[in-house]
């Protein structure tokens, strides 16, 4: 086997498990987990699970050792948009919200990368770029329209709301440190998920408490960290260096149609012929794109999150 084929089976494997997270989550949040706490427990374990790791490679361990405390702070920081707000917002709308329009919103991610480039770096879209935009809108207005289609709690919309754009906002703050900071991924990954997972779980507590966990809530927790997050993020980032940026955007599109099959599989999530088709227009819409912004660039930076759905 080619080292290119394996690393794009390696890409989808780690897009199937991120998207069957959504199912786990949702099953759990049903069993009345408080979310933040939830959310808070799975990336404080998944930090635990990864410190051995970072302990044994060699190269991460030096860069820990010499980081300048203002790279420690900037990671922490960044560590805390991911997970602290990304992933905790995430929880709080899935809590509310059927999974399906929740992972629709959050495709929309790349469009406002692409505006916040813009903003801060003068990145001009292309006409494709626009179109893909105008066919994203297009298939947000097929899915949600008319309104009330689609239960919308306001708790869950505020949620979700927070979790797009910090969503982007750590994409942008990915971009930055792929750019400016030569870091193992592993080193980067660790420092970030562990800053942000104490915030959440701390706020967690604070807000919701502990909650009661049974044995089955144990179990989902468990495998979200070891495998969902710390196994995943391991691989992802190893394809990373075989893959183009814009295959590794083209094979992170997979998660929005799997998510919408695991969701009717396991959560009876069912949709109209409208709705499946805004969910494909959005995909298609967002992946033209990503891909005119990743053609030529560096990759994603690692450690931080699926650029257009949250790998949950």
């Amino acid at each position: 086997m080619s080292r290119r084929l394996s690393a794009i089976l390696q890409a989808v494997l780690v897009t199937f498990l991120w998207s069957t997270s959504w199912v786990l989550i949702k099953v759990g949040l049903q069993g009345d987990l408080p979310a933040l706490t939830f959310a808070g427990v799975r990336y404080i374990l998944a930090s635990i699970v990864l410190l051995p790791w970072v302990l044994a490679h060699p190269g991460s361990r030096s860069v820990l050792r010499r980081m300048p405390g203002g790279v420690w702070v900037r990671l922490a920081l960044f560590g805390i948009v991911v997970y602290t707000l990304t992933q905790g917002s995430l929880f709080l709308s899935l809590s509310y919200l059927p999974a399906n329009p929740v992972s629709l919103i959050l495709n929309l991610t790349p469009l406002l990368v692409a505006a916040g480039s813009l903003a801060i770096g003068g990145e001009r879209p292309t006409a494709l770029q626009g179109l893909g935009i105008l066919v994203a809108a297009g298939g947000v207005a097929a899915f949600f329209l008319p309104v009330g289609i689609v239960p919308l709690p306001a708790a869950g919309v505020a949620a979700l709301v927070v979790c797009l754009g910090s969503n982007a906002i750590s994409s942008l703050m990915g971009r930055a440190i792929n750019r400016r900071l030569d870091l193992p991924p592993l080193a980067v990954t660790f420092v970030a998920m562990a800053a942000g997972s104490i915030a959440l779980l701390a706020l967690g507590l604070g807000t919701e408490g502990f909650g009661t966990w049974k044995p089955e809530h144990w179990w989902i927790v468990v495998w979200l960290a070891v495998v969902n997050t710390a196994l995943t993020f391991t691989l992802w980032n190893h394809t990373l260096r075989t893959l183009t940026a814009v295959e590794s955007s083209v094979l992170n599109g997979l998660m929005l149609p799997q998510i919408v099959l695991l969701a009717y599989l396991f959560l009876g999530e069912s949709l109209t012929g409208r709705q499946i088709a805004g969910l494909v227009l959005v995909g298609v819409g967002t992946l033209v794109v990503q891909i005119r912004r990743e053609s030529g660039k560096l990759r994603p930076a690692p450690g931080s999150p699926s650029p257009s759905v949250v790998d949950a």
